[in-house]
């Protein structure tokens, strides 16, 4: 696929293809980029598949292809009109729905923008799936995954992207540090707290014991495959080919510098560099790069990825120790805390070119922007906090989020899903 695409933009090239043609909503290389963003979906689904045990590894993957599925659903139904409908009072869409036939055979539905907008709301809904892993049950997880798409997130997006009050505002998150990236790391936050730890998590002291995810290699894989994805989820909005090649490589210093520095930090800390936290710092660096992607430098990406990886493992003893809460992936520190720190930082290091000229602190804008971001951040964590605190207390009390002890103890995969062993043909250390 990317080799076609190069040959794609060497021969429009030579045809003096205009920009308008290859970027926008209609663009190849926007729809080319929606369809790397979809294929995150096995990176999660491998990152989340590794980091926890055998026996729920085949429900994993149905929850990871569940979130794009009942996404796509709720996006028909609702999501889609909420986030890109015409702007009411600067907090909710409310027009071009999909499923109206009126719509049929017009232009009222930009259907790249649909396909775009939907790959996005399905990472969202599918960063939980790995803070509430081996304990949820799948008809409670399929609800969240549901509404999350329906309601909660195409709500906070069309104030960012929709054309709502915060865009008014000049806030900043091209891509979705603060859009998708917290909304899913907060919801993670809310819902592993509700459900409680998994069995043999803590001893009676409260210390946190390591329960081992039972391979580095798919969670690695995944790593690589979300890295690679990035690529489109960062730069599939670019405007021009200058822009693009400026969100490629942001996209690629962050998260490399934030690798390092958690490589380095397990390596102090530890006497050894610590493999799965390190892949966790790839991902941080990534998460917190992906608001200013296209406004900020070289410089200002370095440093993003330097904070990213102290966040990361700072947050990741922090919900362990302190909050004691049970995340098996991360996904809390590395969603939630980087994507928050990524929005921040925008105010900071944006340096007026790009694809915006709004400039940040250090950039000689003042203070205004950062102001924007802390404005804009604040006001989408609350939203996810009260909605989904709201959304998993209601399934909590109903159908009831966790499964019994004795089917934890035994895995999601047979006791969910009737599938006895994930790796057929292999003996499987439970």
């Amino acid at each position: 696929m990317v080799i076609v695409l190069l040959f794609y933009v060497y021969k429009k090239k030579e045809e003096k293809i205009m920009d308008g043609n290859f970027f926008g909503t209609n663009g190849v290389w926007y729809l080319i980029g929606a369809a790397f963003v979809f294929f995150m979906q096995a990176g999660f689904a491998m990152v989340e598949t590794g980091f926890t045990r055998a026996k729920n590894a085949g429900n994993i993957i149905m929850k990871n292809l569940l979130d794009f599925c009942l996404g796509t659903v709720a996006f028909l139904l609702l999501g889609y009109s909420l986030l890109c409908g015409t702007d009411h009072g600067g907090f909710i869409g409310w027009s071009n729905f999909p499923l109206n036939p009126a719509n049929w055979g017009t232009t009222a539905i930009d259907w790249g923008s649909f396909v775009f907008n939907l790959v996005f709301c399905a990472t969202a809904a599918t960063i939980v799936s790995g803070a509430m892993a081996e304990r949820t049950k799948f008809i409670s997880y399929c609800v969240y995954s549901f509404v999350i798409s329906l309601i909660v997130y195409p709500i906070e997006a069309h104030w960012v992207w929709g054309g709502g009050w915060l865009a008014e505002k000049g806030f900043i998150d091209f891509a979705g540090s603060a859009c998708i990236h917290t909304v899913g790391g907060i919801s993670a936050l809310i819902g592993a707290k509700m459900l409680g730890p998994r069995i043999g998590k803590f001893d009676e002291n409260g210390k946190p014991k390591p329960i081992l995810g039972h391979s580095i290699t798919l969670g690695a894989l995944g790593c690589f495959i979300l890295w690679f994805g990035w690529y489109g989820f960062n730069g599939a909005a670019a405007t021009s080919n200058t822009n693009l090649a400026s969100i490629f490589a942001t996209t690629t210093i962050a998260p490399a510098v934030s690798t390092i520095v958690v490589m380095v930090f397990t390596w102090i800390r530890n006497g050894k560099p610590d493999v799965s936290m390190t892949l966790n710092g790839s991902l941080a660096g990534l998460v917190a790069i992906t608001a200013g992607c296209a406004c900020v430098d070289a410089v200002g990406s370095a440093v993003i990825g330097v904070v990213a990886g102290l966040v990361v493992v700072f947050i990741v003893w922090f919900v362990e120790n302190k909050l004691k809460i049970d995340d098996p992936v991360g996904a809390i520190a590395v969603h939630g805390g980087c994507g928050i720190t990524g929005t921040i930082l925008v105010g900071f290091f944006a340096t007026g070119k790009g694809e915006y000229t709004a400039k940040g602190l250090f950039y000689g804008g003042g203070a205004k922007l950062l102001g924007t971001q802390l404005i804009g951040i604040l006001s989408i964590v609350a939203w996810v906090a009260v909605t989904m605190t709201i959304v998993f207390f209601i399934i909590k009390k109903t159908i009831g989020l966790r499964v019994t002890p004795a089917e934890e103890i035994e895995g999601l995969d047979p006791t969910e899903h009737g599938l006895e062993n994930a790796y057929a043909d292999f003996i499987v250390k439970k």
